[in-house]
């Protein structure tokens, strides 16, 4: 399935309350970039942030699963997870999260 367009416009706007966001097309996907680090991406349709050790449970309290390239177990802890729909759709709190994830994205700086 190709990448949609129209997904990617909506969380640029979904993400505009994050500030200046910029995506980049590959591996038929899109990642997510704020002051040049990559902090979230698409991937099979869905969105996922940069986790670290401080957010990682914050998504697998809510059940949300790893991203694996090709649906692979991943070794050692996964680097990135699913976003939830709720907060997909929820401005201010995505704004909230995509914050957390370029901290992780930038090693907790």
């Amino acid at each position: 399935m190709a990448l949609s367009q129209d997904y990617i416009d909506f969380l640029m706007d979904q993400l505009s309350g994050f500030g200046e966001v910029s995506y980049k097309k590959m591996f038929g996907g899109a990642g997510f970039y704020k002051d040049g680090v990559m902090f979230g991406g698409i991937m099979y349709d869905e969105l996922h942030f940069k986790v670290d050790d401080e957010t990682r449970p914050l998504y697998e309290e809510r059940g949300m699963k790893p991203f694996a390239p090709g649906n692979k177990k991943t070794k050692g802890l996964p680097l990135y997870y699913c976003v939830p729909v709720e907060v997909v759709e929820d401005r201010d709190e995505l704004a909230r999260w995509a914050s957390r994830a370029l901290k992780a994205a930038k090693g907790g700086k």
